[in-house]
């Protein structure tokens, strides 16, 4: 991320960076440290997902000031915060439930709950953390013209749906991930395998070695009315 962000903020003279950062430690959780280098790096706001809870001293960090989410609809008493405005921009983080562990609150009334929160706040991101997507796309269509964009994640596969709906708001199912392109959502591959031909429990080293891809989406959108005007991927690799 670090040698590619700055340019691809150069080229497209991004206005603000958001990233899902709940892989970034190893292939699975963040630490504090991880996420100080996100930041130095130019991101700006990071989310996550499911993952966030991997290594607990990203517990009181989460509590702290830094511009770090956890999905909004965790039951109360969970560490973090799932909502943030930055400079007039305001990020929702969600979970969805199907196919998800744990027990969830339902992300579309915490939806509600954080637009009420947001009131007028124009310019609204939501990154929608689901394994399904028919759950991504119903959020998408349920919040279309209340929030300017509904970008999916978790599933660390690039979708080629990315559009706007009707009343303009921008959906993609997933944006994808930054991680090794030779590998199975990052992990190495040969103890993946071993683990469907097995169906024993196996640990998944994170792949070190190869190419790197570096998945996003540019997502423009109008300051005055909070409607997005377009919405495109942005994917590069290194060698």
């Amino acid at each position: 991320m670090a040698s590619l962000l700055p340019e691809i903020r150069r080229r497209h003279e991004l206005d603000l960076v958001i990233a899902n950062g709940e892989n970034a430690a190893g292939g699975k959780g963040l630490t504090p440290n991880t996420a100080d280098e996100m930041f130095e790096a130019g991101v700006e706001i990071i989310t996550s997902g499911n993952h966030i809870w991997h290594y607990r001293e990203i517990y009181s960090y989460l509590d702290g000031e830094a511009p770090l989410l956890r999905p909004l609809n965790y039951p109360e008493g969970a560490p973090g915060r799932g909502v943030i405005t930055r400079d007039g921009v305001g990020v929702i983080n969600l979970i969805g439930r199907t196919f998800m562990p744990g027990t969830l609150n339902c992300p579309f009334g915490a939806a509600d709950e954080a637009l009420a929160e947001l009131g007028d706040v124009p310019i609204i991101i939501v990154d929608m953390h689901a394994e399904a997507t028919s759950e991504k796309a119903a959020l998408a269509w349920y919040l279309d013209g209340r929030v300017s964009a509904v970008i999916g994640s978790h599933t660390h596969i690039p979708t080629a749906d990315t559009r706007l709906l009707p009343k303009g708001t921008a959906f993609v199912s997933d944006v994808g991930m930054v991680g090794p392109r030779d590998s199975i959502l990052g992990m190495e591959t040969h103890p993946v395998i071993e683990a469907f031909l097995s169906q024993l429990p196996t640990r998944f080293p994170s792949e070190e070695h190869g190419p790197v891809v570096f998945n996003s989406v540019l997502v423009q959108i109008d300051e005055g009315s909070g409607r997005a005007t377009s919405i495109q991927r942005v994917d590069s690799e290194v060698a």
